[in-house]
């Protein structure tokens, strides 16, 4: 699809269609960024939203525990005191 630069008082944007939009499931906020092809328009991702909601969730449901039995290593067989 090709557009034009439109004026927003005294800035220059474009408009997206709502399809495109839905498309790239663009949402608030967006990072805007200069690549060598031109300005590339992204969703800003945030690392592992939604992590505690989800914890909550498996605890609830008893499903929080771990995967495997904990192997016992060398240090816990002896003695030992933190510092």
């Amino acid at each position: 699809m090709e557009t034009r630069l439109i004026q927003i008082g005294n800035s220059r944007g474009i408009r997206i269609p709502k399809a495109m939009v839905e498309a790239a499931r663009l949402d608030e906020p967006l990072r805007l960024r200069v690549v060598d092809s031109g300005l590339l328009i992204e969703r800003v991702n945030e690392p592992r939203a939604g992590w505690a909601d989800a914890a909550r969730e498996l605890a609830d449901r008893g499903d929080g525990g771990l995967l495997d039995d904990p192997m016992p290593a060398a240090f816990d067989e002896s003695e030992w005191e933190w510092k």
